[in-house]
């Protein structure tokens, strides 16, 4: 038998509402992950009292209990699952898993049980409902009635907020049933009572969600959030984790306190208490308890006077009283030597911390994200200026983070700590070797197919291969890739040259005037490569190969039609949805077999890929040769027309003089200078142009003699 037992999609039933995760059971004991907190619950081998197998509303679900009195409850399992289960529970727990079905009759009276955390209501030896006394608030009495009331469920569309119970009188005395009932549930519902003194008393601290300034009480079992307008309690079980975070500025720190659920104050929801300290300010810290009490229960963790910086002795009393530790920011130093880095969500200005295991801004709204829930980053271009860039976070739920305004400088250090990480970037595809390396028991999507997640490095595998095609084929650099670290040398050598010429031409130029033609040239530089790519792309040859399909999408093809024959109607959506399950169940033969199709219409897309390219070679070299051809053919015909026109022009220069000799006789002394000048301009053009001219005539040789 195996000694693990894994399933997912599991459903955690926590305070009336259904937390979906992954449960994997093992000699050890039982372990639970929240897929939407991350919060992980262990029972101990040891621990577990009863197991109970059940029909609930999601299939069939697992109910354990502990010797403590606790109770877990599991739903979303088959009805399949149970032998594997009990024999599992046999074997390694030494429990006998027990079927126990739910009454069904609809009747409304019966016997109810206090069993630990639980109240349930049976029917003889069937139980019709049960409800967890962790979920009441309030628990009120009247004569023979016994209201129950309980916490409002935020992730519900409609919540179950009160339970009266008629408790019948009974004829033994001294005992008041109704009062015997409140107190049994009272014991152990979640009703927050400040009882007694507290432990210690924080001043006037500044919080900033919720925004003001509060007086935080520390009880035994809650905090207690005093302010002038609202008061808080939050009960230590619902922390979920502490920060401590350095302000950028060095001199403020940030203490964070995550809330599983959240406060509320009318429709707002506050899903993190954010508090904000000035390194210099110190306290004298005494705890409202005696020495042996303080060391019986915080065992050397805190000590009845203490002193030191405020914010020091805030973390360390709540670290001690919710029990959890404390997350600092781990190696990471930006640009400026900071452990966070300064930007935008959403309208708001804020920083965010690179963490050992997540990302958290602070902080408004705060926002932390855990690094086994992020799909994939990605490194995009500011919209509105080139001297930053975005930081985009998709999560594998389907959510987007978008934190704009970085600025360039801290690109490389970013880009350093993600690759170390191992998550996935965008920008360059998926890589095969970037599995990312955590908790054993992290979630992750490795096991489940995602048809746009296929497509995804389709697309990137495609894009690698372009870009290699590009690279080869010319040398001329495009705009595509983004590299911010980069500085662009042209651009500063055409500044400089400016900025030499403008002051070597006149004295009067400012550097205003100096720095203008440089910022021209660079917006030129940076358009032409796009207008050149925008070319290259309108300009696709349809000739060319089709580019292979991968496996998945070779099954999909084929198998598109039958899965419309045997779900008439379906949309899109939910088709590839189908396929993409479908896919997940097949086995490992069968895809194979697509595997195989898919690497030989890759190996036909290679070999035509090479023919072409030596065809589309061919083809240029000959029309460049035919266009050369063309060239000398245009520049013969012109040489020949020049030689024409020049001969006809100096054969009509020669007969004009004679003519005109013939015409009138004019002597030497009444020639002007400018005929002269103008006369030998024009013999001068006609030696020149043709020496193919005839020779002077003897009437023409005695003329110029006179």
């Amino acid at each position: 038998m195996a000694d693990t037992l894994e399933f997912n999609e599991i459903y955690q039933e926590v305070k009336g509402s259904m937390n979906d995760g992954r449960l994997r059971l093992s000699r050890q004991g039982v372990i639970f992950k929240n897929s939407k907190t991350g919060k992980v619950d262990n029972i101990q081998a040891s621990e577990l009292a009863e197991g109970v197998w059940r029909r609930v509303a999601l299939g069939h679900g697992l109910k354990l209990l502990t010797k403590n009195g606790h109770v877990y409850k599991y739903d979303g399992f088959r009805e399949s699952e149970f032998d594997k289960l009990s024999d599992f529970f046999k074997a390694h727990y030494r429990l006998e898993l027990a079927e126990k079905d739910l009454c069904v009759k609809g009747w409304n009276w019966g016997t109810v049980r206090f069993g630990g955390q639980l109240l349930s209501f049976d029917i003889g030896e069937q139980p019709v409902f049960e409800i967890p006394l962790s979920n009441v608030s309030q628990c009120t009495t009247g004569k023979n009635e016994v209201t129950l009331e309980f916490h409002q469920n935020d992730d519900a569309e409609v919540s179950l907020m009160e339970v009266r119970f008629y408790v019948p009188p009974t004829q033994e005395d001294g005992v008041d049933p109704v009062e015997a009932f409140a107190q049994n549930v009272l014991s152990k519902a979640d009703v927050i009572q400040a009882t007694g003194d507290a432990i210690c008393i924080f001043r006037e601290l500044q919080c900033l969600t919720p925004r003001g300034r509060y007086d935080i009480r520390i009880y035994p079992t809650f905090l207690h959030l005093h302010g002038k307008t609202f008061d808080y309690k939050i009960p230590y079980t619902t922390v979920l984790r502490l920060f401590l975070l350095p302000h950028k500025d060095q001199r403020q720190m940030f203490f964070v306190i995550s809330l599983d659920p959240p406060i509320k104050q009318g429709q707002t929801r506050y899903h993190f208490l954010i508090l904000l300290f000035s390194k210099d300010e110190d306290i004298s810290l005494t705890l409202n308890m005696n020495e042996e009490e303080v060391e019986k229960r915080f065992e050397g963790r805190l000590t009845k006077n203490m002193s030191g910086s405020l914010y020091e002795m805030v973390s360390r009393v709540m670290k001690a009283l919710v029990n959890r530790k404390i997350t600092v920011p781990g190696n990471f130093q930006g640009h400026s030597g900071a452990q966070c880095i300064t930007c935008s969500y959403k309208a708001s200005s804020g920083l965010l911390y690179p963490l050992e295991r997540g990302f958290i801004y602070v902080h408004k709204p705060p926002v932390h994200i855990r690094f086994d829930e992020i799909s994939f980053v990605n490194f995009a271009r500011g919209t509105t200026t080139t001297r930053s860039f975005d930081f985009e976070i998709e999560t594998k739920q389907g959510t987007q983070y978008t934190f704009s305004s970085i600025e360039r400088e801290e690109y490389g250090k970013l880009f350093d700590f993600v690759n170390a990480k191992k998550l996935n970037i965008k920008n360059r595809g998926l890589k095969e070797g970037m599995k990312q390396s955590y908790d054993e028991y992290a979630d992750s999507d490795e096991d489940q197919h995602d048809a746009y997640l296929e497509r995804m490095k389709e697309e990137g595998k495609i894009r690698e291969e372009n870009a290699n095609d590009s690279s080869d084929g010319s040398g001329e650099e495009t705009d595509e890739s983004f590299n911010p670290g980069e500085e662009d040398d042209d651009v500063a050598e055409e500044f400089d040259s400016n900025a030499s010429a403008s002051s070597s031409s006149g004295d009067g130029d400012s550097d205003r005037d100096e720095k203008k033609p440089a910022k021209k040239a660079k917006i030129l530089k940076d358009r032409k490569p796009r207008k050149k790519q925008l070319e290259s792309k309108k300009g696709k040859d349809p000739n060319a190969p089709k580019r292979p399909m991968s496996a998945y999408m070779l099954w999909l093809n084929a198998s598109r039609e039958r899965i419309k024959s045997d779900h008439p109607g379906i949309s899109i959506t939910d088709l590839s949805k189908k396929a993409g399950e479908l896919w997940k169940a097949m086995s490992k033969e069968k895809k194979e077999e697509w595997d195989r199709k898919a690497e030989d219409a890759r190996k036909d897309y290679e070999k035509a890929m090479k023919e072409y390219s030596v065809g589309s070679k061919s083809e240029s070299s000959r029309a460049e040769k035919s266009k050369k051809k063309k060239k000398k053919q245009e520049k013969q015909m012109k040489v020949k027309a020049e030689k024409k026109g020049a001969s006809s022009k100096s054969s009509s220069s020669t007969k004009s003089p004679a003519k005109s000799a013939s015409e009138s006789f004019k002597s030497k002394e009444f020639v002007s200078s400018d005929e002269s000048s103008s006369a030998e301009s024009k013999k001068e053009d006609s030696e020149d142009e043709g020496a193919a001219s005839p020779p002077p005539s003897s009437e023409d040789s005695a003329s110029g003699s006179d």
